[in-house]
């Protein structure tokens, strides 16, 4: 009888816990993504850096007036900027969450960056939200927005 019981409570919690573990390797998925895309960056391999967007990814930043319609602008944005000297020299995640809906996974964290220009190193802050959806097997970026946070005249 306590064998049946010792099965039925491990297949009990196997059951309960397998959502909380799914949703433990998300977190780690997406987060792993956002790092390959800033090394990416700083590698200014545009290509790589944009692969896990999506076509239709759309990104609101402090740079751009207006909302960034699609993979191919943001290539274009990208590209230009890899044309600059300098650039980013440290990206770092600060209080990280992962929300987790089905094939939805929110990234949202506060991002502490360091910008490398004419010899000029620059620190540089945002407040940030990514939204992932899985697509064909793998995690795509749909949407992202960028918010700056101090140093401004305007903050």
């Amino acid at each position: 009888m306590r064998g049946m019981f010792r099965v039925a409570l491990i297949a009990g919690c196997a059951v309960l816990c397998a959502p909380i573990l799914a949703i433990a390797g998300v977190e780690e998925e997406v987060i792993a993504l956002t790092y390959e895309q800033w090394a990416a960056d700083m590698e200014k391999d545009s290509a790589k850096a944009l692969s896990s967007l999506a076509d239709d990814y759309t990104e609101f930043n402090f740079q751009a007036p207006t909302r960034i319609d699609g993979k191919k602008m943001a290539a274009k944005m990208a590209e230009a900027a890899n044309q600059a000297d300098g650039g980013m020299v440290l990206a770092e995640m600060l209080n990280p969450k992962v929300q987790v809906y089905g094939d939805t996974a929110i990234l949202t964290y506060n991002f502490f960056g360091m910008t490398k220009n004419d010899g000029e190193v620059t620190p540089f802050l945002a407040k940030s939200t990514r939204v992932y959806v899985k697509m064909g097997g793998s995690w795509k970026l749909v949407h992202a927005n960028f918010a700056p946070v101090g140093g401004g005249d305007d903050d």
